[in-house]
């Protein structure tokens, strides 16, 4: 590993506890040769350095992920941090509210594939209930 141990694991667990065991598991076993250096470098910086920091709880964090990924249009990496500020505590009309400042700011097309994306994600943890 050419990442510094003790970042990458701290990075790890919050990385868990935001995105969800699964979640982490299936990104670090789809990972090659070629991409293991991006997933070290995601999970000791991003998460180990970035996410452990004092400054925002991780429900401001979570929002703000949020309105930066619909800006960028980073449909997957959305998608996922959508289940993450869920986790984190964020509330529907949370996630709504900040979408809706996003449309004034990054235009109605990124706000309308980010409400279509997080409707998808809400009703995928709706059925995921139903079935445990």
């Amino acid at each position: 590993m050419s990442v510094d141990e003790s970042r990458f694991a701290r990075g790890l667990d919050i990385r868990r506890e935001v995105l969800g065991d699964a979640h982490v598991e299936r990104s670090l076993a789809q990972a090659t040769d070629f991409t293991r250096v991006v997933q070290e470098y995601v999970t000791a910086t991003c998460w180990g350095d970035v996410w452990s920091r004092p400054g925002l709880d991780r429900r401001t964090r979570s929002l703000l992920n949020l309105a930066m990924l619909t800006a960028l249009n980073r449909p997957h990496e959305f998608s996922v941090h959508v289940r993450g500020a869920l986790r984190n505590g964020c509330t529907q009309q949370d996630i709504q509210e900040v979408l809706l400042q996003t449309a004034a700011y990054c235009g109605a097309p990124a706000a309308l594939e980010a409400f279509r994306l997080a409707q998808q994600v809400i009703e995928q943890l709706r059925q995921e209930s139903l079935t445990t």
